[in-house]
């Protein structure tokens, strides 16, 4: 049977081949259709249903975003609202990243929450926590650190947008905590370490990749961690470092926390390159600045462990 277009009625799909061009069951698409008004195909004289190519490419991005747990209603909702701004509905490109990056740090450099809100929001509802973290969020706080490094920008600038991504990523962990069964982590920063934003942003990655970490926080002394991680039943104990710590942390205090410890200790963050050494002659396990290498080197750890015990 023919699956081309019918006579006078160019660039438009019947039913059976969007199925077989999206993979999506025509059952389920009708009912987005009538539910959530994703698409309104045309109709032949016969009432049969015809898509355009601009259809297929929003039942695409639908399916996209569905994958990525995004309800189908509000996947609906907001490729329609960027169908009627004039915006494109599909993958996001690195150019569009860089935008939502530059609109953010605008936003920081007056101090405006609101504006801050508005793009958050909007870029959290169509993508992957994962993709906002790894394309905006961290790209973001390098930016806004480079800038106050060469004094194109303020402290001020640096601890406004510092907080308002704890409180945002806090809130986040904090609903997701329940959603996995996986194996716990005892997460904090290391003493005299201030910054949290980074220890968050690892333990939601953590979670996406099915750990449970126990998040502790900042500026937390080494030695009451072994006795937190045994009765919090911790597979591991991850510490995260912005900012060299002092000489006593990493050449006491670590190597006290590995012999103390009945679970393996890791430390990773951006100060990683700078007390690697130290990591290694304390015996924890560097896992370095990259989140994504950091979470391989853990979960393969980890691994090997459950397998010499099994």
């Amino acid at each position: 049977m023919s699956t081309k277009p019918e006579s006078g009625l160019d660039d438009l799909y019947p039913i059976r081949t969007v199925v077989s061009l999206t993979g999506i069951n025509a059952v389920t698409l009708r009912a987005w259709e009538r539910r959530y008004g994703l698409v309104k195909p045309k109709r032949t004289a016969k009432g049969h249903r015809l898509y355009t190519r601009k259809n297929i490419e929003i039942i695409n991005r639908a399916i996209e975003l569905q994958e990525q747990g995004i309800p189908i209603s509000q996947a609906a909702e907001v490729l329609k609202r960027r169908l009627q701004a004039g915006q494109t509905v599909g993958r996001v490109t690195d150019e569009v990243w860089r935008r939502h990056q530059d609109e953010m740090l605008d936003a920081v450099t007056v101090f405006s929450e609101a504006r801050l809100d508005a793009i958050y929001e909007e870029v959290l509802a169509t993508h992957s926590v994962q993709a906002v973290i790894r394309k905006l969020i961290i790209p973001l706080l390098e930016e806004i650190g480079l800038r106050w490094s060469k004094a194109d920008g303020s402290v001020a600038e640096e601890h406004f947008f510092a907080v308002y991504m704890r409180n945002k990523l806090g809130a986040m962990f904090h609903h997701r905590t329940r959603l996995t069964q996986g194996d716990r982590l005892l997460s904090a920063c290391m003493p005299g370490e201030l910054h949290e934003v980074g220890l968050l942003i690892f333990s939601l990655c953590a979670h996406e990749a099915g750990f449970r970490p126990v998040l502790l926080g900042a500026d937390m002394p080494l030695n009451g961690l072994p006795l937190a991680a045994v009765r919090a039943g911790c597979k591991a104990i991850v510490l995260s470092a912005r900012r060299t710590p002092s000489m006593r942390v990493m050449e006491v205090d670590l190597p006290a926390l590995v012999r103390n410890s009945n679970v393996p200790v890791f430390v990773g963050g951006a100060a990683a390159a700078d007390i690697n050494n130290a990591v290694v002659r304390a015996k924890a396990n560097p896992l370095g600045k990259n989140i994504d290498a950091g979470l391989r080197r853990l979960t393969e750890h980890l691994d090997k462990m459950q397998t010499a015990e099994a």
